[in-house]
């Protein structure tokens, strides 16, 4: 199986739980936070998909 992209700055992320929860971030919650994206984008397509727009719009998400 082909390895997915990651979809979000890991050091963002990280910086931003350090920040505030004074706490480390594992590795897998990059992987997890870029499958809950892939999910939304792909549920975001489908119903600009079927309102019959080319652009996905934020009223998508």
């Amino acid at each position: 199986m082909a390895e997915k992209e990651t979809l979000v700055v890991s050091s963002k992320v990280k910086n931003y739980i350090k920040s505030n929860g004074d706490l480390k971030c594992s590795a897998k919650v990059i992987d997890v936070l870029s499958d809950k994206i892939r999910e939304m984008c792909d549920a975001a397509i489908e119903k600009a998909k079927n309102d019959k727009r080319k652009t996905v719009q934020e009223k998508d998400f």
